[in-house]
């Protein structure tokens, strides 16, 4: 029930990692238990005994790997809300192709770790839902010569750099060969808004909106980014709707 701890397993045959986890997790308010596995099997033999809340797994473990022990924990009866853990950057469509709630890459951040276990009392408190969990929106990024794939709802606001768009997130800031006026349109059911020529923010990160007097801002992400004259009244009418739901 809201407001209670959760119980949580976290799985990783490396003990420096799974100290570093546990500290952290054992440092938020909203986790009680935190089990520890060095690996999948054992993940599985605790989880059996101690049913808990969510699993949060690396990928690479001898024996089961995290995909492996993600596969099977679906066939329990109590599914527990799935975190992967790790420093694989190409793994998050198979992630969450297995109904993951995040994916977090290594060294864990405690503010990235906290949206996390929001992220899981969300998903533990949400409705009964019948069917499939629907699959985060995952968006290809270029790094070097490496493709990674992260989620659009971890997209603050983006910025115009001519044909090029920049995807800033909690993680950093990334380059795509996309219009801004491309992803406004592809976007704009997702919660995107159009603030001036040069950026698009996503409403559900933004943190402040200072909007009447000399240059009007919105903050998102500690960035406090401008809002044109023509985009005024747009983006009120689209704070309007949020507040209202």
């Amino acid at each position: 029930m809201p407001g209670s701890s959760i119980s949580v397993l976290i799985a990783d045959d490396e003990p420096p990692a799974l100290d570093e986890l546990e500290y952290l997790l054992g440092a938020d308010p909203r986790v009680g238990t935190v089990h520890r596995a060095p690996s999948g099997a054992e993940a599985v033999r605790i989880i059996s005994q101690h049913p808990v809340d969510a699993v949060f797994l690396d990928i690479h473990m001898p024996g089961l790997s995290g995909f492996d022990l993600a596969r099977a924990l679906g066939r329990f009866e109590h599914k527990p809300a799935l975190v992967f853990v790790t420093a694989d950057e190409d793994g998050a469509l198979e992630a969450f192709d297995l109904a993951a709630v995040d994916y977090l890459l290594k060294p864990v951040r405690t503010e990235r770790l906290e949206r996390s276990v929001t992220r899981v009392l969300e998903t533990l408190h949400a409705p009964t839902q019948t069917g499939p969990i629907p699959r985060p929106e995952m968006v290809p990024v270029t790094l070097g010569t490496t493709t990674r794939m992260i989620r659009r709802d971890d997209i603050r606001y983006v910025q115009a750099h001519g044909d090029y768009a920049r995807l800033h997130t909690d993680d950093g800031s990334y380059l795509v060969r996309i219009p801004l006026a491309d992803l406004e349109f592809r976007w704009r059911d997702a919660g995107f808004v159009r603030i001036h020529r040069s950026y698009l923010v996503a409403l559900a990160h933004v943190t402040r909106a200072r909007l009447t007097g000399d240059g009007p801002t919105v903050t998102s992400g500690g960035a406090e980014l401008p809002v044109s004259r023509r985009c005024l009244p747009g983006l009120r009418e689209s704070l309007s709707a949020g507040l209202a739901r």
